[in-house]
């Protein structure tokens, strides 16, 4: 196709901005984990948008934060490391306040490094008045060229078309990586576990922190008595602390079966069949500094 452009863009930003949100309504899938919590997501995932004249390839990294375990460096490594490595940026910040923070000054300086097109957006302006927002956005002006800034509160589709018009225009001309099929590199295994995983954060809210690793341990498609076909999935959920194991069990096994049901939930939407998913908690004692676990999350690309 003449004049088809393709490359990859980084969504990055501190953690609990919404790079995962705006990132599942720039695909139309549901990709990333999505919950009010920062460091949620802990890999780079690649998402896929199919559009006329181009190919984006969406990677979204982890939260950059002030880490407290070789996880949480590990997180924040796969994060810088992928600045350089895209053709754009998509650089999301929090509308909250009328200056630029440390964090965000902090990304700011990796991406002026990089010296790559990036495009600002400025998330939960309804949250600060125009004023602020309007100060903000002198306040980045003056400190890099961005290719656009654009302010959002909720995305709508109006949005989401100015955002990926923007990207498209900064790529070079280019092949397309990916069939047009494909929305994610990340395999069923990656998406089920992240799914459990999602559920089980919103459901605990703050009783637990952020210690937890789903381990898909079988995942298997066969038929019912009824020949219809069903998944069958059974997932370890790890957690760091046995006072941890008995907060996501619950009482009466009640929490892990609400995990499960809105997981499964969840599951047979995207798997467009239904599932039998079975969920067991264990005990990884400081699983987040165990050199074993930790690389699961490295950056492999």
């Amino acid at each position: 196709m003449e004049n088809f452009k393709s490359g990859f863009v980084a969504l990055v930003g501190r953690t609990n901005v919404g790079k995962s949100s705006i990132l599942n309504e720039l695909v139309g899938q549901k990709i990333a984990v999505v919950v009010n919590k920062p460091q949620t997501t802990r890999t780079t995932i690649k998402a896929i948008v199919n559009r006329k004249n181009s190919q984006i390839i969406f990677i979204d990294t982890p939260g950059i934060h002030k880490p407290k375990s070789k996880l949480g460096t590990t997180m924040n490594d796969t994060a810088w490391e992928s600045i350089p490595d895209a053709d754009v940026i998509l650089f999301v910040v929090e509308g909250v306040s009328n200056e630029i923070g440390k964090g965000d000054q902090m990304i700011l300086e990796k991406i002026k490094q990089a010296n790559k097109p990036t495009i600002l957006i400025i998330n939960k302006i309804d949250l600060s008045t125009k004023e602020q927002v309007f100060k903000l956005i002198e306040s980045f002006k003056d400190e890099y060229h961005f290719k656009a800034i654009i302010p959002i509160s909720a995305l709508k589709k109006p949005e989401i078309e100015v955002i990926l018009e923007e990207i498209e225009k900064n790529l070079k001309e280019g092949p397309a990586y990916y069939s047009e099929e494909e929305y994610t590199d990340q395999t069923l295994r990656d998406i089920v576990s992240e799914v459990i995983r999602e559920k089980a954060l919103k459901l605990l809210q703050d009783e637990v922190p952020h210690g937890i690793f789903v381990e898909i341990q079988k995942m298997k498609k066969s038929k019912t008595r009824e020949n219809e076909p069903i998944f069958n999935i059974e997932a370890v959920i790890y957690c760091v602390k046995d006072s941890h194991k008995g907060i996501i069990i619950g009482k009466g096994g009640q929490m892990l079966k609400r995990i499960g049901t809105y997981a499964r939930e969840d599951l047979e939407k995207e798997l467009e069949t239904k599932v039998n998913l079975k969920l067991w908690v264990k005990v990884k004692e400081d699983w987040i500094n165990n050199d074993l676990f930790v690389k699961k999350f490295k950056k492999t690309d």
